[in-house]
């Protein structure tokens, strides 16, 4: 009941002086809104990071062409057709724990059929790259590999390109000209939306690799490989004998740079993640921050009021009051001032992420476990700033406060 009283004292005192308790709490507010916005911010953009990951397809190994050093020119991931069918073939048949494999092509085209066109994506791939993707189908089939022997002229195209050629959902057997060479559609893609890149990945036509090198491109190399692994827990080691096995077909001496790149899922999630991780622990730093400023506001006007108050403290110490009174009292008015600057502060940075992921169409995932830290720690900040001036309050002298004018 002692405890009871002393909070009705405290919130009757706050309710003496509004604008100033509500000025007192606006430190915390922004604070507290500041940090559950950019957290909800950072976790869906983390989310989004990982989705898109997974997206990739599971266990999966990617090698890129080029990525080399010679005479001080970096020609960069892909910049140099380096890999070739045999290498591929040699991975499949040499590196133990390869579930699937499929050679990649890349280029970009203008694709035509009847008086509609469209500039998009085209990927030379195998048979087994929508099974890698975990990618289905909305309506035909994935090429064969009878298609990739006899490189013949069919194409999966995505959903973008679908809506953009085939209006009226008529897409199966259709005619779709890529650089003028006549390809027929036996397959549509189910959308998967942006990449890590911000890319549509729905804007692509896929047709067999061997096709993409004879019939649109002339190459006699690839431009990479994509490879699944049996299980998560092999992947590095996969990974080391891949590049052992590229680096002996590719006669690369000891100590001498490779012509080529092996990544794994995980190191392209993590330098995904990396830049994203950075930025939110500045925008953390800086919340806090705002709820240290908070926290000091709470000082500031607590001392005032410990001042104002004296003489109040002196006739409540002469009616029996104990100095622990006084503390408790003073730390029950900063507390609920902390507390309700963090309450509102919380709704509030909920509101902000969702409005900014509604009109900016920024991921936001609200943590639970976030707001009650938030909640808690604007509470701590409270009892932090807030003990010194009570401290102060509960150790005036009674006859001397009550002589304060």
């Amino acid at each position: 009941m002692k405890i009871l009283a002393t909070l009705r004292i405290a919130l009757r005192a706050l309710r003496r002086n509004k604008m100033r308790t509500v000025l007192t709490m606006l430190g915390m507010i922004i604070g507290v809104g500041a940090v559950i916005a950019m957290v909800s911010i950072g976790n869906g953009a983390k989310s989004q990071v990982e989705s898109q990951i997974a997206s990739l397809g599971q266990n999966v190994i990617l090698i890129f062409s080029g990525s080399f050093t010679r005479g001080g020119v970096h020609s960069g991931w892909g910049g140099a057709g380096t890999l070739t069918i045999e290498d591929a073939q040699a991975i499949e048949r040499e590196v133990p724990g390869v579930t699937l494999i499929s050679p990649e092509m890349r280029s970009n085209s203008q694709v035509q059929s009847g008086n509609q066109n469209w500039s998009t994506s085209i990927l030379g791939e195998g048979q087994d790259y929508l099974d890698i993707r975990q990618w289905p189908l909305a309506q035909g089939a994935m090429f064969t590999e009878q298609d990739i022997r006899s490189a013949n002229k069919v194409a999966v195209i995505g959903k973008t390109i679908a809506n953009q050629l085939y209006a009226d959902g008529n897409v199966i057997g259709q005619i779709m000209r890529i650089k003028n060479v006549p390809f027929i559609v036996v397959g549509e893609l189910a959308p998967k939306g942006l990449s890590l890149q911000g890319q549509d990945q729905d804007d692509v036509a896929i047709v067999p690799y061997t096709s993409s090198m004879k019939r649109l491109m002339g190459a006699t190399t690839l431009r990479g490989i994509t490879v699944q692994a049996a299980s998560a827990g092999i992947m590095e080691e996969m990974q080391q004998e891949i590049t052992n096995i590229l680096r002996q077909r590719h006669r690369i001496l000891p100590g001498r740079d490779d012509d080529f790149t092996v990544r794994t899922q995980q190191e392209i999630a993590e330098a995904a993640n990396a830049a994203s991780q950075t930025m939110r622990w500045l925008l953390l730093a800086i919340a806090l921050v705002s709820l240290m400023v908070g926290g000091i506001g709470i000082m500031n006007i607590m001392l005032v009021s410990v001042t104002e108050r004296t003489r109040e403290i002196g006739i409540r110490m002469a009616v029996g009051a104990h100095g622990r009174d006084i503390l408790m009292q003073f730390l029950i008015e900063a507390v609920t001032l902390s507390a309700l600057g963090g309450g509102i502060g919380i709704g509030l940075g909920v509101l902000a992420s969702k409005l900014l992921s509604f009109f900016q169409h920024w991921p936001s995932l609200t943590s639970v476990p976030w707001i009650f830290v938030a909640f808690v720690f604007s509470a701590l900040v409270g009892i932090a700033f807030g003990f010194y001036p009570a401290f102060k309050a509960s150790q005036l002298d009674p006859i001397d406060a009550l002589r304060y004018e």
